[in-house]
């Protein structure tokens, strides 16, 4: 399995990037707060699963799910689906996440390189 990452600064742009690869009508995505990271993992080769793209930010949300806003870029906790005309997220916990642990381990390790000896 190879990992690829995009990091963005804010979990806003995060859920931007999801939205915008997201499939047609697809209104509830899973967002994971797991280990200091709000991320979600998606296939880059659909078909054999070879590939995967962490699309993340630091930090830290609690469970539930959330209503995003695109014109405005915020977003509030909801208790279900409301509106057709906006995205929803689920966020989840959880206690352990093997694939995820792979990929924060990889990008710590890349983190402690210097610039110029990081794989990209």
């Amino acid at each position: 399995m190879k990992f690829e990452f995009e990091e963005f600064s804010t979990v806003e742009e995060v859920f931007l990037y999801l939205i915008s690869v997201a499939p047609y009508m697809k209104q509830v995505l899973p967002v994971s707060s797991y280990r200091g990271y709000i991320f979600s993992i998606v296939p880059l080769t659909p078909l054999s699963g070879d590939v995967l793209m962490m699309i993340y930010s630091k930090g830290k949300m609690d469970p539930g799910m959330i209503e995003f806003d695109i014109s405005t870029k915020k977003y509030k906790n909801v208790l279900s689906v409301e509106r057709a005309d906006k995205n929803y997220f689920v966020i989840l916990t959880p206690i352990s996440a093997t694939v995820a642990d792979t990929a924060i381990e990889l990008i710590e390790s890349l983190s402690k390189q210097k610039p110029s000896e990081a794989i990209h």
